[in-house]
């Protein structure tokens, strides 16, 4: 798997289309970090560290939702592997005028932007969410 942080975007855009309460992905530090502060900002949940079924470490996201319809309306992967995008803290894109939240990887750990701003770091901008 070449970008595990956006196959762990995908299932949870795949699961919430499908109305599911959970998903499962593999674990590592990184998304974990990303969960936090989706979890911080109020999309999901939240999640607990498992196994699969064969011993290996993952990840239970419980899945938000508001009458029926999921809370993340759209989740996008901005920084890829081939393409890595970063920013400064004055330059932080906001998402949908402020309504979003952009997730950012800096030298003081996974924060949104909002927290990057007021911390006076940039970084590598992960992904939006609204």
């Amino acid at each position: 798997m070449n970008d595990p942080l956006g196959d762990m975007l995908t299932r949870i855009r795949n699961a919430q289309m499908r109305g599911k309460s959970t998903v499962n992905t593999p674990a590592s530090k990184l998304r974990a970090w990303v969960l936090d502060v989706l979890a911080d900002e109020g999309y999901i949940r939240g999640y607990e560290k498992t196994t699969d079924t064969n011993g290996h470490p993952a990840l239970e996201i419980s899945l938000k939702y508001f009458d029926g319809t999921p809370v993340i309306r759209e989740l996008q992967r901005v920084s890829t592997p081939g393409r890595r995008v970063y920013a400064g803290s004055q330059d932080l894109p906001s998402v949908r005028q402020g309504l979003g939240v952009s997730i950012v990887s800096t030298s003081k750990g996974v924060m949104s932007d909002a927290a990057a701003r007021s911390a006076n770091v940039g970084g590598e901008v992960l992904c939006t969410v609204f």
